[in-house]
C-alpha cells in the first residue's frame, strides 16, 4: 500500500469494513484511541433509552425479575466467555478491573496458602499496568504476612524470577504502553513446573487478539470491556476463574450479590455455586446493559479476520511513519514481531505530549503516556487503511512544521 489509492481498495476488500457503520463516529475523526474508550456503538443509544425509560421509567423494581436485570452478570459473562476461551458459566461481568485483580490475587494467594504456606512472592512486570501493581502493594500491606513483590524488567527476565518462594505470577497480556504481547499458553507452562498461579489482565487484549484462557490453563483472568468491546466509558469489567479452583473458597469481597440465596438475608455468607461467587454488591445495570451492544458486534466478527487486519493496520502504520516521518526524533516502542504484537502502536519522541495535542486538534485522537510515548490504538472494527494514511499524513505535517510547538499543546490535562 504505497499510496492513498492502494489503501482505499484495501478498504473496499476489507470483509469486516461492514461493522463500520455500526459504530458513531464523529465526521471528521480519525479515531486511534480505543485501546483506552472504545468508540460508541449506535445501538447503545436504543439500548440506554429501553432500560431508562421501559425499564427503569415504567418497570420500576420489578424489572430485576421482568427485564432480568439480575441475570445480567452472568449473560453477559457467558457472551464474553466466547472471545476469551471460556466456558459457560466461567465469567461473570461486574466492577472494576482493579476490584476483580483484589478478588483474584486474594483466591490465588489463599489457595497458595493451603499448599505451599512457605511462598510469599507475587512476580509481576515493573512495565506492568500501574493499577495491577498498586493493588498487589495493598493487598501485601493488608496481609502484613511477609509477602514481597518481585518486578522483572524485561519479558526474557521472567523465567529467572519464578523459582520456590513465588506464589503468584500476574501479568498483563499485552502491556499497555509498548504493545507487547506475551505467549499465554507459554508463560503459562513454565509457571505451572515450578507451582506457580497465573493471573492474566486482558484489558489491552479481549477483542483485539486471539485468547484462550482455557487452552493455555490459565488460572485467573480479569479485563475491562470499554476498549476494545466497546462497552462505554467506565463500563463494568470482567472475572474469569478457571473452574478446577471456582468453588473452593468464597472471594474476600464477600457482599450479598455473591451469596447463595441473596433474598434470605441470612446472617451468614453461604457463598453461591461456580462464578457468581465472584460477584460482591448491588450490579450497575445502566452501565452494564450497554456493555451487550458491544459485546454482539465483536461476536459477530471473525476473530482470525480481526487479527489479520490489526497486524496489517499495525504493519502500515508503523511503515508509514518510519517512511514519511523520518528525520523526526521518533523511536518505535511496539514489537516488530507478529507474535508479540498487540494491536496498538507507540513511539516515543521527546515532545510526545504537545505532538499528541497537536494531532488531537487536527482530529488525529490517540493518547500520551509516560515517559514521552504516543500511543496509538488499532481497533479493525471501525478503523480502514485509508485512516491509517491520513492519520500519518497530519503526524507528518505537524512534525514538519513544528506546529506541535504552541502554549496550549503543552498545557497538561488531567487525563492524558
Amino acid at each position: 500500500m504505497q499510496t492513498r489509492e492502494s489503501c482505499l481498495q484495501a478498504d473496499s476488500l476489507d470483509p469486516l469494513a461492514r461493522l463500520k457503520p455500526l459504530f458513531s463516529l464523529p465526521p471528521g475523526v480519525i479515531y486511534l484511541d480505543g485501546n483506552s474508550l472504545g468508540a460508541m456503538p449506535k445501538a447503545a443509544h436504543a439500548r440506554s433509552t429501553q432500560v431508562i425509560e421501559q425499564e427503569w421509567g415504567v418497570g420500576l423494581i420489578r424489572s430485576w425479575n421482568t427485564a432480568h436485570w439480575f441475570d445480567l452478570p452472568s449473560r453477559l459473562g457467558n457472551k464474553l466467555g466466547r472471545l476469551i476461551g471460556a466456558g459457560d458459566d466461567e465469567v461473570v461481568v461486574t466492577d472494576t478491573t482493579s476490584l476483580n485483580l483484589f478478588k483474584s490475587l486474594a483466591a490465588a494467594l489463599r489457595l497458595q496458602g493451603h499448599a505451599h504456606p512457605n511462598r510469599r512472592i507475587i512476580v509481576s512486570e515493573r512495565d506492568n499496568f500501574p493499577t495491577d501493581l498498586y493493588m498487589i502493594q495493598g493487598m501485601i500491606d493488608l496481609l502484613q504476612q511477609g509477602y514481597e513483590l518481585r518486578l522483572v524488567d524485561q519479558p526474557a527476565q521472567l523465567e529467572r524470577a519464578i523459582d520456590a518462594d513465588v506464589a503468584v505470577l500476574l501479568l498483563s497480556h499485552v502491556n499497555y504502553r509498548t504493545g507487547y504481547m506475551h505467549d499465554m499458553a507459554a508463560v503459562t507452562a513454565m509457571a505451572h513446573r515450578h507451582a506457580v498461579l497465573t493471573i492474566w489482565d486482558l484489558a489491552h487484549s479481549v477483542g483485539a487478539v486471539p485468547v484462550d484462557l482455557a487452552g493455555a490453563q490459565a488460572d485467573f483472568a480479569v479485563g475491562c470491556t470499554y476498549k476494545y468491546l466497546n462497552g462505554g466509558p467506565g463500563a463494568p469489567a470482567f472475572i474469569w476463574v478457571a473452574p478446577r479452583h471456582r468453588d473452593q473458597f468464597w472471594q474476600p469481597l464477600s457482599g450479598w450479590w455473591g451469596h447463595s440465596r441473596p433474598f434470605d438475608m441470612a446472617v451468614e455468607y453461604q457463598p453461591a455455586d461456580g462464578i457468581r461467587r465472584y460477584l460482591c454488591g448491588t450490579q450497575p445495570v445502566v452501565s452494564m446493559a450497554l456493555v451487550e451492544c458491544g459485546l454482539d458486534i465483536a461476536l459477530d466478527a471473525d476473530m482470525a479476520q480481526v487479527r489479520e487486519k490489526s497486524l496489517a493496520l499495525t504493519d502500515l502504520f508503523i511503515a508509514l511513519v518510519e517512511e514519511r516521518c523520518q528525520g523526526h526524533p521518533l523511536t518505535l516502542a511496539t514489537p516488530r514481531d507478529h507474535r508479540v504484537r498487540g494491536s496498538h502502536v507507540s513511539f516515543s519522541h521527546p515532545q510526545g505530549y504537545a505532538v499528541m495535542q497537536a494531532l488531537i486538534a487536527r482530529g488525529v485522537i490517540g493518547d500520551y503516556r509516560e515517559p514521552n510515548v504516543l500511543r496509538f490504538g488499532i481497533t479493525p472494527l471501525y478503523l480502514g487503511f485509508a485512516d491509517v494514511w491520513d492519520a500519518v499524513e497530519i503526524l507528518k505535517d505537524i512534525l514538519d512544521t513544528g506546529s506541535w510547538n504552541q502554549p496550549a499543546f503543552h498545557q497538561r490535562t488531567a487525563v492524558t
